[in-house]
């Protein structure tokens, strides 16, 4: 029988190492990757902000992994006026600079929770900033301090440098894999345009290979990467819009193309994490392409009897339905499914409004999609 004696209270570090899978997953590959992803993340959202245009990341020959970043810095203590705590105390304070997750925050991985885990669970690590002509250097051993920061040199430029080692003790392979690490490397830089993010993997003896991420076209390149994974040629009818609605409080970016692929693929994202169980984004696209099908059809009388459901015309394109909100609701456990009632009725508007103009525009092309769908429809 157990009685208030036996209860063992984890603060801080200690609570981090003696149950890691509760803050990055598992103590397998996901949970190493995740903790990847958590330093990639704190990088990448320099970018939102204005104050940083690439993230390059490296796998290094003796199993560390370094995140650099071109931001602004800023100062190893306290930031005091400057809007949040040091890099010291995000290294050193669980529950530092955990501000809410709203539209500006790039969801890199599944769990923000921050540098601190990521030190916590590494067997060293070195942070690095170069801010305002100095070079400031720090080095922990599984959460702990070494020494105070230290400056080694003037510094050219502006930005972090975290590297760090992930622990043997706590994991059970310290060893990242290229190709996972570059897929969502790839998707993020996808749903956030602009974004330059590169992977570098100097592990293979004498064989380094890399790969750089950048797409100016955000979701519209997207939808054309993932129609080319078929075979198909890049197609010119790529439909693709933003919009911001206060309704929902966030943005959305669309992007669809009918093309030659025969089932219905739509990839659903909110503040730039996957949904894969789908949710309101996804079923309000459904609905306002189902209506700007049915008004066009009516129309021209092209169809006859019940209008199409939006599941029955979605067969035949591809799409990206990305939004950012800044109160984003997810069910479920994983957080693959999105809840946020509001955000149906404004993407199925939105998806409506422009894809009606759009075959307003484009009458020909419109003829033989909607032709695809009726006769799609009817045969069902």
């Amino acid at each position: 029988m157990y009685d208030a004696a036996r209860i063992e209270v984890l603060e801080g570090r200690e609570a981090v190492r003696k149950r890691p899978g509760m803050w990055v997953g598992s103590t397998g590959e996901r949970g190493l990757h995740h903790m990847v992803f958590t330093v990639v993340g704190r990088a990448v959202n320099q970018v939102p902000a204005g104050r940083s245009g690439s993230v390059d990341v490296t796998l290094t020959p003796d199993g560390g992994v370094r995140v650099a970043d071109d931001g602004s810095g800023g100062p190893f203590e306290a930031a005091g006026d400057t809007g949040g705590p040091g890099l010291e105390a995000l290294l050193t304070s669980f529950h530092a600079g955990s501000g809410p997750s709203d539209r500006t925050i790039v969801a890199v991985g599944h769990f923000g929770v921050g540098l601190f885990v990521a030190n916590a669970l590494s067997s060293r690590l070195t942070a690095e900033v170069r801010w305002e002509g100095v070079r400031r250097v720090q080095e922990y051993a599984r959460g702990v301090a070494v020494a105070p920061p230290a400056t080694v040199a003037p510094g050219s430029g502006s930005g972090t440098t975290i590297t760090f080692w992930p622990d043997a003790e706590i994991f059970e392979t310290t060893r990242c894999s290229f190709a996972v690490l570059a897929e969502r490397f790839r998707q993020v830089a996808f749903l956030n345009r602009g974004l330059r993010i590169s992977l570098t993997d100097e592990r293979p003896a004498g064989a380094a290979r890399a790969v750089l991420f950048r797409f100016p076209e955000g979701v519209r390149d997207f939808v054309a990467a993932l129609d080319a994974e078929d075979g198909a040629a890049l197609h010119p009818d790529i439909i693709s819009f933003e919009r911001e609605d206060p309704r929902m409080a966030g943005t959305m970016e669309v992007a669809l193309l009918w093309s030659g692929f025969r089932g219905e693929r739509i990839r659903g994202f909110a503040n730039s994490q996957a949904t894969p169980e789908g949710g309101t984004h996804v079923d309000g696209f459904r609905d306002g392409v189902a209506a700007a099908v049915t008004a066009y059809t009516g129309e021209r009388g092209l169809l006859t009897g019940a209008d199409p459901e939006a599941d029955g015309i979605a067969g035949g394109f591809t799409a990206v339905v990305s939004v950012k909100l800044d109160r984003p609701e997810f069910l479920g456990a994983t957080s693959g499914l999105l809840g946020n009632k509001d955000v149906r009725v404004c993407v199925a508007e939105a998806v409506q409004d422009h894809l009606g103009t759009w075959f307003e525009k484009r009458p020909e092309r419109a003829a033989e999609i909607v032709d695809r769908i009726v006769r799609g429809t009817h045969q069902d």
